[in-house]
């Protein structure tokens, strides 16, 4: 496996700043992100906000006093690197598996061999684990008691978020530490380095390249460090050098080497939920810009239009509501229409009722009553049902005294009646002046002091 001998070569340096000698695993034949992998902290690119001097991750590096560590983040953000640097840097016995590739079989034997390391050298081993998250509970489970009694100091890595996708107690166990995507500016400094670097990138080759190409592989990248520099590998190897000796790589060759652009966006994880709240909170925001955006990046990831329409629906009923209730007539027909289409019909009606709800009056006047309402059910004494209120279509019902003194309301003028139909006085929805609800909460009011009338006397 590529990088095995990197994790378990001798410590030759104990200083976080000292590069180690390339190995044969990150030699001429691997691909220029496994060569230009970070030796110390001083090559380390971004992260600032866990690396930066005085940070804690950074102390404990520096000092070899590493405990349990879970970093997680996007791919291409430094997590394996992060990890080999620790491999440089610490006195332990370094061992690595993989969530994709180790089983149960092997992690007992890395464990078996860490427990008789510390009884017979004292020597700690640390463990990391690539893709933590494809290991199951139970397999999890088997780290558990060798993390918990200092047997192994685990490293895991992942993509996803630790507090869904790893056990509780290995979380509780550990530090985490989220690595961010890389900026623009992080991206085009690792690829100059690239380009510079004798021993380990392209600088052994006469390349040209415009900073306007670099730039285009920066952006295209989405923070992603081995893709930038995979992708100017592509572009340098599959470009003949011109009648100067020299290979250009133009924006023209950087567009064809990176291609159209890949989301960072998992149909399970963190980009999944971070993208759909954006997108609500664009559109309860009256934002239609914002929510266009959010919506354009779902659909060019592949979501499931089904799943797009049923948030848009509950937006529309919760945060426009009243103030507007075709918005709910709008974004249920957008729904229907998406499920009957598909892909990539289906964007049209979904935009539309995005942009309708984003730009719509809004009010929660009916999220907000209906849940003071069950609150009220849950807490409080279940209300009788009023004598005059109940069902009276069965024999007996009027001598139990079911229906008596109720009036029909389209008897009376307006088509309403002031009479008591909750038994207690309660007042759950406030109606706001947003649009259409403006209306409503005049008739609203003029019907709830002809009801305190009608309370009054009863009361007198």
């Amino acid at each position: 496996m590529a990088g095995e001998d990197l994790f378990n070569k001798p410590i030759e340096s104990s200083s976080a700043d000292s590069p180690v000698p390339v190995t044969r695993s990150a030699g001429a034949h691997a691909p220029l992100a496994a060569r230009m992998r970070p030796r110390v902290l001083s090559e380390y690119v971004g992260q600032s906000h866990i690396l930066a001097p005085g940070q804690l991750l950074r102390r404990a590096i520096e000092a070899d006093r590493i405990q349990s560590l879970i970093f997680y983040g996007p791919p291409g953000t430094g997590k394996t690197s992060l990890a080999q640097i620790i491999a440089n840097q610490t006195h332990c016995k370094f061992e690595r598996l993989s969530g994709v590739e180790s089983n149960v079989a092997d992690m007992r034997r890395v464990l078996s061999g860490a427990s008789n390391r510390l009884q017979n050298k004292g020597q700690p081993t640390i463990l990391f684990i690539d893709e933590i998250h494809r290991f199951n509970k139970s397999q999890q489970d088997v780290l558990l008691p060798d993390v918990e009694s200092g047997v192994v100091r685990l490293i895991g890595a992942t993509t996803h978020n630790p507090f869904f996708f790893v056990n509780s107690p290995l979380v509780s166990r550990s530090q985490i530490f989220e690595l961010r995507p890389l900026s623009e500016a992080e991206l085009l400094d690792l690829l100059h380095r690239a380009l510079s670097d004798e021993e380990r990138g392209l600088g052994h080759m006469r390349i040209q390249a415009e900073e306007g190409a670099l730039k285009h592989l920066a952006k295209l990248s989405d923070g992603d460090a081995r893709k930038a520099l995979n992708s100017l590998e592509i572009a340098v190897l599959t470009t003949s050098p011109q009648a100067d000796g020299f290979i250009h790589v133009d924006l023209e060759i950087a567009e064809q080497s990176i291609q159209r652009k890949a989301i960072v966006y998992d149909g399970d994880g963190d980009a999944h939920y971070d993208t759909i709240s954006a997108f609500i909170k664009s559109m309860r925001g009256s934002d239609p810009d914002a929510a266009l955006y959010w919506l354009a990046k779902m659909i060019h990831a592949g979501e499931d239009p089904r799943f797009i329409a049923r948030r848009i629906v509950i937006c529309a009923a919760e945060d426009v509501g009243l103030a507007d209730p075709m918005a709910l007539v709008l974004s249920n027909s957008a729904m229907q229409v998406a499920e009957f289409v598909g892909w990539p019909e289906a964007r049209i009606p979904l935009a539309e009722a995005t942009i309708y709800i984003a730009t719509a009056h809004k009010s929660n006047s009916a999220y907000a009553a209906i849940d003071a309402a069950l609150a009220d059910v849950k807490a409080g004494r279940t209300l009788p049902v009023p004598e005059h209120l109940r069902d009276t279509h069965y024999p007996g019902a009027a001598k139990l005294g079911h229906g008596k003194g109720y009036q029909y309301a389209h008897d009376h003028a307006g088509h309403f009646i002031a009479q008591d139909y909750l038994g207690a006085n309660k007042t759950y929805y406030e109606p706001t002046e947003q649009g259409v609800e403006k209306k409503i909460k005049e008739r609203v009011l003029k019907w709830r002091e002809r009801l305190k009338e009608v309370r009054g006397s009863e009361t007198t």
